[in-house]
């Protein structure tokens, strides 16, 4: 895949849009570590956020998605998820 800057700037805000899975971002050449972590921690924070929605009984939300973002985000930073600070939207 060539990911351009507009694909990689919607790929931070939507991941789905440009990978398939978190697998896909780890697998990504035309990223740097930088850039999949950064893509990989929007779409923690969205499925958090649809994991939560879930649990308050809203449709819609991937069980395994969360685990699987924070296995490779994991991958790439080496730590565990108490060790990083809660994910923010922009930042």
């Amino acid at each position: 895949m060539n990911i351009s800057k507009s694909d990689y700037d919607l790929a931070k805000l939507d991941p789905k849009s440009t990978f398939g899975t978190p697998e896909e971002i780890l697998s990504d050449t035309q990223l740097t570590e930088d850039q999949k972590v950064e893509v990989l921690r929007g779409w923690e924070y969205d499925a958090i956020e649809k994991s939560v929605a879930e649990e308050e009984g809203m449709t819609g939300g991937e069980p395994s998605m969360l685990q699987r973002v924070q296995r490779a985000l994991e991958t790439l930073t080496g730590a565990g998820g108490a060790d990083r600070p809660s994910p923010t939207k922009h930042g």
